[in-house]
């Protein structure tokens, strides 16, 4: 299977630790492999992503890059397909077959914004994807995105070298550990 990356646009320390842990933690269980985070430069929050992976398993990695069109921009180089989360773009069903066909050949670059995306992203973007045309979180965006993209797969990920197991439960939670 081909890599996805995530982009995440313009990370704020005093406002977005939360919405910015949960951006990297939706993108490794739905099947992302990188996160990347511009704007505030933020070690506290890759050493909370990659204890969570310590934890949990995987080859997911994060790290912090100082220019987000550099990224988009290397991504374009090697090939990638740049897909743009915004709520102005296509709406996802009426693209989501002609990604799909992307993706087959080419690795995913997920670009998801903050507070205010670069206009310029929109042209760089290959496809501008609307989840819906109404305001919602990145991270919404994001879960349903990669579930529409990947489908059941996501379900049966695995996460290498896990500490800690959930064992599905109707009625209560188990948890092993290794």
């Amino acid at each position: 299977m081909r890599s996805i990356t995530v982009l995440r646009i313009g990370h704020r320390i005093d406002r977005d630790q939360r919405i910015s842990t949960h951006v990297a933690l939706t993108a490794r269980a739905f099947g992302a492999n990188l996160v990347i985070f511009t704007g505030d430069e933020d070690s506290k929050l890759l050493n909370s992503i990659n204890k969570v992976v310590e934890k949990w398993g995987g080859v997911f990695k994060s790290y912090y890059s100082h220019s987000w069109r550099e990224v988009i921009n290397s991504a374009k180089s090697r090939g990638d397909y740049v897909v743009h989360l915004t709520m102005y773009g296509i709406n996802l069903p009426d693209v989501l077959e002609e990604i799909k066909e992307n993706f087959k050949q080419k690795d995913l670059l997920l670009v998801i914004g903050g507070a205010k995306v670069p206009s310029e992203v929109y042209s760089l973007a290959d496809i501008n994807v609307a989840i819906t045309n109404q305001p919602h979180s990145e991270v919404a965006a994001l879960a349903v995105f990669l579930r529409e993209l990947l489908g059941n797969s996501i379900y049966n990920l695995s996460f290498p070298n896990a500490k800690i197991f959930i064992q599905p439960s109707k009625f209560c939670k188990k948890i092993k550990r290794a």
